[in-house]
């Protein structure tokens, strides 16, 4: 009995151990946090150790742990009806509110899912719940692209999938078909696929071929730039779940096809040091110190290298291209884009690359709403339903769908 109580002790500790972390006082429910962040941290170790065995890419062991439970079939509602279809060779998943008459033209919104461009489907119960809300709250066609993943692929391929199948939609006919105003379709995603709308709405603004634009384009905690991973959100928030700075770092170099082994220089920013000149005009467009505010800035120190890695850009020249980094577009670019929502987390490494984004765009002439969340943390607004129900993601939710309606 003794031997047992004993062993349940040890067990209950070692547990406690692994699940607590320091989290910021102003993080909503993180004792909630802390228990998603132990089972994510847990699939990461598991993912480690079958790679390290040669059983199976890590990244594939996550993406099974984050999907298999939660994929759902095209299932139809009283109010939205729900269906899988192709667009350009691209799977999506179109979400059709049937109130009102057939003839009468609806609001749309193309979303691109977040996931490290490693992770998650259209297919996702989160996913499905969020796109079958906005259907159904804004009477809209909503089209989720279920764009290919790494390692599978890589970049541009997630760039190219989330273009073709939103051009698609845009055409005439398309729009037609499914009773959608041209002059009221939106472009959006979370994290990654916030990165994949963000670049998805600057080559529409560009392509003479498009002749219907979004009217807007919302991006929610995205990631838009992988030239300075010491912002003073990298900084404050390096070890605050659920989206550490080296995971990060891992999640760009699978993108992009780099070299694991580059995972050092880029967080020390030796990739963007002072005598690669080939990054200067790049690293300007980053540079925090002139487009962040005084509050954000706090006693944060710019971590820049006098020497550095030239080897990393010469391998992974995507670092630099704009469909990839899009906070590093020109001005002439971004002076084209429409109306922009962008939300952001206080305790996010990405925080920073929003805010930037934001302000950029506003220096450009363009029209922002920045929604900015104190208590939030990277992924929220996903963690909306049981088994990962927390009251920001029902507020951010709320609060993103009721701007689409609001200049939808």
């Amino acid at each position: 009995m003794k031997s047992t109580l004993c062993v349940v002790v040890f067990c209950s500790v070692l547990a406690a151990y692994y699940i607590y972390i320091p989290l910021p006082h102003t993080i909503s429910e993180p004792w909630k946090l802390m228990m998603l962040d132990a089972t994510f941290r847990g699939v990461q170790h598991l993912g480690n150790l079958a790679h390290s065995l040669g059983l199976s890419h890590h990244i594939k062991v996550l993406n099974f742990a984050v999907t298999f439970f939660g994929m759902l079939s095209p299932t139809s509602s009283e109010g939205v009806r729900v269906t899988d279809t192709v667009f350009d060779g691209v799977q999506v998943r179109v979400f059709e509110a049937t109130r009102g008459s057939n003839s009468e033209l609806k609001r749309s919104v193309v979303y691109i899912h977040g996931g490290g461009w490693s992770l998650g489907s259209a297919r996702m119960q989160s996913y499905d719940y969020l796109c079958r809300k906005m259907a159904e709250d804004l009477n809209a066609v909503v089209v989720s692209v279920d764009y290919r993943l790494a390692p599978e692929v890589h970049f541009p391929e997630q760039y190219n999938d989330a273009y073709l199948a939103t051009k698609q939609f845009l055409l005439p006919e398309v729009l037609a078909k499914y009773s959608v105003d041209p002059n009221r379709v939106a472009v959006s995603g979370d994290s990654a696929g916030g990165n994949l709308a963000a670049a998805v709405s600057q080559q529409l603004a560009l392509d003479s071929s498009v002749t219907n634009k979004p009217k807007l384009q919302s991006l929610i905690y995205p990631v838009l730039q992988a030239l300075d991973f010491n912002t003073p959100s990298y900084q404050q928030n390096r070890d605050v779940p659920i989206l550490y700075r080296p995971l990060m770092v891992k999640f760009w170099l699978e993108y992009l096809n780099g070299d694991p082994s580059f995972i050092h220089s880029l967080l020390v920013n030796n990739h963007t040091s002072l005598d690669l000149s080939q990054v200067a005009t790049s690293r300007e467009k980053v540079n925090w110190t002139l487009l962040l505010p005084s509050t954000l800035k706090k006693h944060y120190k710019p971590v820049v290298q006098a020497t550095g890695t030239p080897k990393v850009i010469q391998e992974v020249p995507a670092l630099l291209d704009v469909r990839a980094a899009p906070l590093i577009a020109d001005e002439d670019v971004l002076k084209l884009l429409p109306q922009t929502y962008v939300l952001t987390c206080e305790h996010d490494v990405l925080r920073d690359d929003g805010i930037m984004y934001a302000r950029r765009l506003e220096q450009a002439g363009i029209r922002v709403t920045h929604d900015h969340y104190e208590d939030g943390f990277h992924g929220c607004m996903i963690f909306g339903l049981w088994p990962t129900y927390f009251s920001i993601g029902i507020r951010t939710m709320h609060n993103y769908i009721k701007w689409l309606d609001q200049n939808l």
